[in-house]
């Protein structure tokens, strides 16, 4: 019989648990019955414009029929997203109004891939293997805390937007 734990073996994004912006534990099992688009965010990005606004368009429309978005601000592209979580918060409260969450500035590649992005990056992988390509990269994961598809950064969020019906059940 087997003593490995489900953090050794996640069997889902539900296993996972991050810190949000302010440093406190956030269990992704709250998530259970959502479908999520995930992230990895930048502030000074040439595509941060684009992506937030795109990103609060989609949390308006479906945030009560069952989708949230989860922010990871990430550093490892460009050095794009060089400000501390306070800093990026208020970037992206104050600039956007973005009303989704926004979690603990994290390392998406390498070594000290956040195991969350460990366990993304094995369910859908690009042309590139498994590593995130640069910021904006998107996870969809359905309501079971499954990856259903991965997509570039260069992909409009609102393009997400019949993947994302689909998995909410709106036809």
């Amino acid at each position: 019989m087997s003593t490995e734990s489900t953090k050794d073996h996640p069997k889902s994004l539900y296993d996972f648990s991050v810190k949000d912006a302010k440093g406190s534990d956030v269990d992704l099992s709250t998530y259970k019955g959502k479908v999520l688009l995930i992230v990895n965010v930048a502030s000074k990005c040439g595509m941060s414009n684009s992506n937030y606004v795109e990103l609060n368009q989609l949390h308006e429309k479906y945030k009560d029929k069952g989708l949230e978005i989860l922010a990871f601000p990430c550093n490892q592209f460009g050095e794009e997203e060089p400000g501390s979580n306070d800093q990026i918060s208020e970037f992206v409260c104050t600039r956007f109004k973005s009303e989704f969450p926004i979690f603990d500035k994290i390392e998406v590649n390498g070594e000290n891939s956040a195991p969350l992005y460990k366990f993304l990056k094995l369910g859908k992988w690009g042309i590139f293997g498994d590593d995130i390509q640069w910021n904006f990269a998107k996870f969809l994961v359905d309501k079971d805390g499954q990856v259903v598809d991965r997509y570039y950064p260069t992909t409009s969020p609102l393009s997400l937007e019949r993947d994302i019906r689909k998995l909410l059940g709106i036809v």
